[in-house]
């Protein structure tokens, strides 16, 4: 398995691929990933110089860590396999893979992949891949989606195709977003792979995206993507576990392993009742922890 399947992916910043002010340094915001874009933000007579510039950056440029993914036009286009080999010869990470409705939709792209691969000397396998989820049927067959394909790191709602589909619009509430959200991160889950939520696009009320983040925090989704390196700062505080958190992750993990080897099933931790069923969670909170670069402890 690609190591890089399972890394912290707080915050995906989408980026026009065609704009080289915006893809030549977005790594000092410090993203987790950027999604440098083929598909919506760049105009139909202009899809051919976006993979130039993009190519171009992708081989050229030192994103310092910052994961690369691109996302390409849909399958009903002629552009997406021109993508594929674009993104592929320049080293993208990724290949995000727009307005996904089906297992098939995944394979196909899989197979353009690997051939991409072969044709330009990368490793098998080196390419990963994420789906957009962003219409009711797409929703519906979330966990086939999911299993599709070994490449395949997560998934993620696009809320304003999806409510569009849906016959409502986006309200700022969730309410519409939450069935949609619900049944991805359960498909997601089940199949072991990331799950990933929609853009919040009013930038002038950051407080609204503060609640919005904490609400598919609380849910369990793995990270968020954005707009505008204003919200980045957001996301990661938080999605980074707290102090607290992390001190009490730690006392689980400790005592866990201690009363299992004693035949103790259950006992408290600050006042709390704790038993084996807590370990995941809390072994969690520290790897995430670590990921994010603020655990100093030992285990």
């Amino acid at each position: 398995m690609n190591p890089n399947k399972k890394r912290l992916r707080r915050t995906m910043m989408f980026l026009n691929a065609q704009k080289p002010g915006l893809i030549k340094d977005p790594y000092i915001y410090k993203p987790d990933s950027i999604m440098l874009d083929l598909e919506d933000a760049v105009a139909e007579k202009q899809k051919d110089a976006a993979r130039f510039s993009l190519y171009h950056a992708l081989k050229t440029i030192d994103y310092r860590g910052c994961e690369r993914v691109v996302r390409i036009n849909a399958l009903d286009t002629p552009y997406w396999r021109e993508d594929v080999r674009c993104s592929v010869a320049g080293g993208c990470d990724a290949i995000r893979i727009p307005k996904t409705e089906s297992a098939k939709d995944v394979k196909v792209v899989e197979e353009a992949i690997t051939a991409a691969e072969k044709e330009f000397g990368r490793e098998h396998g080196s390419v990963l891949m994420m789906a957009a989820i962003e219409s009711a049927r797409g929703v519906m067959r979330a966990l086939d989606i999911c299993e599709a394909s070994e490449r395949l790191f997560g998934i993620a709602l696009s809320g304003g195709d999806y409510t569009k589909d849906l016959q409502t619009r986006i309200t700022g509430t969730g309410i519409e977003l939450m069935g949609a959200r619900q049944n991805m991160l359960i498909a997601a889950r089940a199949a072991g792979v990331q799950c990933f939520d929609t853009v919040y696009t009013d930038l002038d009320n950051m407080e609204g995206f503060r609640q919005d983040v904490e609400t598919i925090h609380l849910m369990g989704f793995d990270g968020k993507s954005i707009i505008n390196p204003r919200q980045i700062a957001i996301v990661h505080s938080i999605f980074t576990p707290s102090e607290k958190d992390i001190i009490f992750a730690e006392k689980v993990v400790r005592e866990i392993e201690d009363k299992r080897a004693k035949g103790i099933g259950v006992f408290t931790v600050d006042g709390k009742m704790i038993d084996i069923a807590f370990y995941d969670g809390a072994k969690r909170t520290i790897e995430l922890a670590k990921a994010s670069g603020v655990y100093k402890g030992d285990l």
